[in-house]
């Protein structure tokens, strides 16, 4: 499929955002002093909405303004396969609100982050793959 050049622009404006979240969380997690684990998970939230939105826009299917990953994974399967199941992402739904303000929220270990990362990982694997070739290679 071939994204129309407008959209494939977009599209890759969208994937561009979630690569820097993906190195932002990967690059945090490795402090082994006071790392802040909350960024960490907060940025593999952000991955896997924008990669989710990128291709929701390279398919043209409109989305409503959230940051629901459940939301736009049932938005994505009712379109295309996707190789991760929604239990597999929906943990990463937390860390939108509670990695962001303070609040009684339970604390985030190194192992949840880096749990995490690998999630926010598999939804850019598996999104990667169901985008048009031209878009990645960053074709016109």
């Amino acid at each position: 499929m071939n994204a129309q050049p407008d959209r494939a622009v977009e599209v890759r404006q969208w994937v561009e955002k979630a690569e820097h979240d993906l190195r932002n969380a990967e690059h945090v997690l490795t402090l082994t002093e006071d790392c802040p684990t909350d960024t960490v998970c907060f940025h593999c939230h952000q991955c896997a909405e924008k990669y989710l939105k990128a291709l929701l826009v390279a398919h043209g299917i409109a989305f409503p303004r959230t940051h629901d990953l459940v939301v736009l994974f049932n938005l994505s399967t009712g379109h295309f396969a996707l190789d991760f199941s929604l239990s597999a992402i929906q943990p990463l739904n937390r860390y939108a609100v509670e990695a962001r303000y303070p609040g009684d929220w339970d604390p985030i270990s190194r192992q949840e982050a880096a749990t995490a990362v690998r999630m926010a990982r598999t939804v850019r694997d598996a999104v990667r793959r169901l985008l048009p070739v031209n878009i990645l290679a960053g074709k016109k």
